[in-house]
């Protein structure tokens, strides 16, 4: 499944001037870019994924172009999906980035699981 590679290039150009570690991860189909480890924001086909948490949440759907992201047949509270709408102008792009970028801050890594240790014969 293709993502949106010009949606991409824009997206990078936001990210360019952030002062944290990123790391753009291919993933779900699309592409994700982590922030300081954490999930931050990303692609899905030609719409931009936002990690925004609960307390923007309600507020962001109320957005031209934002909509609720279900991913496993329920919504992910505190992710939401932007399409072209929302999207149309650097600013708008922008904004979404800065919010997700804003709660990156606040939001909790994911607890990763240790490798498996393989027993030597």
């Amino acid at each position: 499944m293709a993502f949106d590679e010009k949606l991409n290039d824009r997206l990078r150009e936001a990210l360019a001037d952030v002062p944290k570690k990123i790391e753009e991860k291919h993933m779900f189909g699309g592409v994700c870019y982590m922030v300081n480890g954490k999930m931050c924001v990303g692609i899905v086909k030609d719409e931009l994924m936002c990690r925004i948490g609960p307390n923007a949440y309600e507020a962001a759907l109320k957005k031209p172009g934002c909509h609720e992201m279900i991913f496993t047949g329920k919504p992910m509270k505190g992710y939401v999906f932007v399409n072209e709408e929302g999207m149309k102008t650097k600013k708008d792009l922008e904004y979404w980035v800065n919010l997700s970028l804003k709660f990156n801050d606040e939001a909790k890594s994911s607890k990763k699981t240790p490798a498996k240790k393989t027993k030597k014969k």
